[in-house]
């Protein structure tokens, strides 16, 4: 059974902080474009009542999970989980970084909503389309926030930490999306969301692990190992898709191919 180290609660809040982040520059892209295409008060209204919800899906659920689910089978779902969430965030990112999928351009996404807002009939008193639209936006993406909180609160015995972690990130992107909101493309999500695949991944390996009663050397402390492991391998992998994708283009010969000077 794993032993609470600070190390451990360092990656935990680390993991859940990036992971809220990045969903809630989505989220507030979704939000600043509703708000400056159809008033402020409903899209406040529509946020304020998705967080109320995501909020009492923690509370509600996370003691629940601890409460009448046994650990080590707590852990193995949870590790389960978190295997198939980082893997996911992981390879999206790879590609990106290896310049095969595009990445997020919040501006693009931002003057989308804009025009698809403006497009709906203004109306008098409360918008239920600006409602609507924010809470959307919000829950939506801070849904994955609960699913991560919980699964990584509960599992580690930190659940107030996490619950914590994903409000101040919650917080920070508000401040500084309304500070800059015209430079959200400028924040580096793809190198987050790089960072927040590899802490899940790692946290699903320890935590399956766990489940089935293997005791790692070092407890917690194995985590910041695996990060590490996992973050070579990603790298690696960048580097051969780079590469790979260069030659297809003609930019390097084929190895055993001389180079024509």
């Amino acid at each position: 059974m794993a032993t609470a180290t600070p190390t451990g609660a360092l990656v935990v809040a680390t993991a859940v902080f990036l992971a809220s982040a990045v969903e809630m520059v989505e989220a507030l892209t979704i939000v600043l474009a509703v708000g400056f295409t159809r008033g402020w008060r409903s899209a406040f209204e529509g946020v304020a009542v998705a967080l109320l919800v995501l909020a009492g899906l923690v509370v509600a659920l996370g003691p629940a999970l601890v409460h009448y689910v046994p650990l080590s089978v707590l852990r193995l779902v949870v590790g389960t989980l978190l295997l198939i969430f980082g893997l996911q965030w992981l390879r999206k990112a790879i590609l990106r970084s290896a310049g095969l999928k595009a990445k997020h351009d919040e501006d693009a996404i931002f003057a989308e909503h804009v025009a698809e807002l403006s497009e709906a009939p203004p109306s008098k008193g409360r918008d239920a389309t600006a409602f609507t639209v924010a809470f959307k936006g919000v829950f939506l993406e801070g849904l994955e926030v609960v699913v991560i909180v919980i699964t990584l609160g509960t599992t580690s015995h930190r659940l107030g930490l996490a619950a914590a972690a994903a409000g101040a990130a919650a917080l920070v992107v508000l401040i500084v999306g309304l500070i800059v909101h015209r430079q959200l493309s400028a924040v580096p999500e793809n190198a987050m969301k790089m960072g927040v695949g590899l802490m899940l991944v790692s946290f699903g390996t320890f935590w399956s692990a766990e489940g089935v009663h293997v005791n790692w050397p070092g407890s917690e402390l194995a985590i910041p190992v695996l990060v590490a492991f996992y973050g070579l391998v990603a790298w690696l992998l960048v580097a051969a898709l780079r590469r790979d994708f260069a030659v297809e283009a003609g930019a390097l010969p084929v190895s055993g191919e001389p180079l024509h000077g």
